[in-house]
C-alpha cells in the first residue's frame, strides 16, 4: 500500500494542466474568460475524520465548512457545491445539517450524486468560487525575509475532540469549524502565500515552505493557543483549526488581526525550523493518512 505523499506524488505526473498547480495547493484555479473558477474537493470518512455515531447535522456541517476553508484561503467566494453522500444511519438529519451550514455561508447545492453501502460512511463535497483578487493566492509565493503569521489560536478543535469523546465540555470548534471567508477575502491582495491549516501547523508549514522554495523559522512561544500552554506541542501538530496561515513582506501589516509567529529564510537543509533548530528527525508534524 503507498502512502498519501507517494500516491500524490504519483498524481502529480498526472495532473498536468496548470490549473492543477501542480497538485501542491489547497485548490484547483481555472482561467475562463477573464475570470478565475477556484475548485476545491475534500472527503470525510466515519472513524477517520468523524466519529462513529457523531451528530450527522454536525458531520453535514464540517463537510461544507472544510471545503470552504479551502475557499477561503484562495480568498475565493463560494459559487455552489456538488455533494457525494454515502447513505447512513440518520440521512435525514444529515440533511438538516446540509441546510443550515449551506444557509449560514449562503451558498447553493447545484448538485452531486448518492450511493448506498456497507461499512463506514464515507461522503464527498466539491466546491466552487470565484477568485476576489488576481492572481489567486498560492502556497509558493513565499519570499526569503517574509514574516508568517497565523489568523488565530489553535488548540481549539483538540480540546473539543476530547470533550465529544469524553461526553463533557464544550466540543464545538470541533464539531462545526467555521471557514473564514471575510478574512480570505482581505488577505488575498496583499499575501505572498496562504493556505489553511487542516492537517497541523508544523505539516501544513511544511507544505508551505516547499511549494515556495523557503525555509519557515516558527516561534512556537509565538503561537496563540486556545487550550492549555500545557498542550502546546500537541496543539502544534494537531489539525482541524481552519486557521490561516500567510505571509507578508517585512514592513507590511496584515489588513485583518492576525499573529506573527515566524520568518522566511533563504532554504538551507531544513523546510521547518523550531527557534532556529530543525524538529527531531522523523517526529510527527500533523495528521498524514498512511
Amino acid at each position: 500500500m503507498t502512502t498519501e505523499p507517494q500516491f500524490i506524488a504519483a498524481l502529480q505526473a498526472i495532473a498536468t494542466h496548470p490549473a492543477a498547480r501542480g497538485l501542491a495547493d489547497d485548490a484547483a484555479v481555472l482561467e475562463i474568460g477573464g475570470e478565475a473558477l477556484v475548485l476545491t474537493h475534500d472527503m470525510l470518512v466515519e472513524g477517520v475524520h468523524f466519529l462513529p455515531g457523531q451528530d450527522p447535522a454536525d458531520v453535514a456541517w464540517k463537510l461544507v465548512a472544510t471545503n470552504l476553508s479551502d475557499l477561503a484561503a484562495k480568498g475565493a467566494e463560494p459559487l455552489g457545491v456538488l455533494l457525494g453522500y454515502q447513505l447512513g444511519e440518520d440521512d435525514a438529519r444529515f440533511l438538516e445539517g446540509l441546510q443550515e451550514v449551506l444557509e449560514h455561508y449562503g451558498v447553493p447545492l447545484l448538485g452531486g450524486d448518492t450511493v448506498g453501502g456497507a461499512g463506514p460512511q464515507t461522503m464527498g463535497l466539491t466546491a466552487l468560487g470565484r477568485a476576489t483578487h488576481r492572481p489567486v493566492p498560492s502556497r509558493g509565493g513565499a519570499k526569503p525575509g517574509d514574516r508568517l503569521y497565523l489568523s488565530g489560536p489553535l488548540g481549539a478543535a483538540m480540546v473539543g475532540f476530547e470533550a465529544l469523546k469524553s461526553g463533557t465540555g464544550d466540543s464545538t470548534a470541533y464539531r462545526r469549524p467555521m471557514a473564514m471567508l471575510a478574512e480570505g477575502w482581505a488577505l488575498a491582495p496583499h499575501v505572498t502565500a496562504m493556505m489553511d491549516v487542516s492537517d497541523g501547523l508544523l505539516l501544513d508549514a511544511v507544505r508551505m515552505a516547499r511549494a515556495s522554495g523557503v525555509s519557515f523559522d516558527i516561534v512556537p512561544a509565538a503561537v496563540p493557543l486556545s487550550c492549555p500552554e500545557y498542550l502546546r506541542d500537541e496543539a502544534l501538530r494537531w489539525g482541524d483549526d481552519y486557521q490561516l496561515l500567510f505571509t507578508l513582506p517585512a514592513g507590511l501589516e496584515p489588513p485583518i488581526t492576525a499573529h506573527l509567529i515566524g520568518q522566511a529564510l533563504a532554504f538551507a537543509e531544513e523546510s521547518l525550523l523550531l527557534d532556529g533548530q530543525a524538529p527531531p528527525a522523523h517526529a510527527a508534524l500533523g495528521y498524514e493518512h498512511h
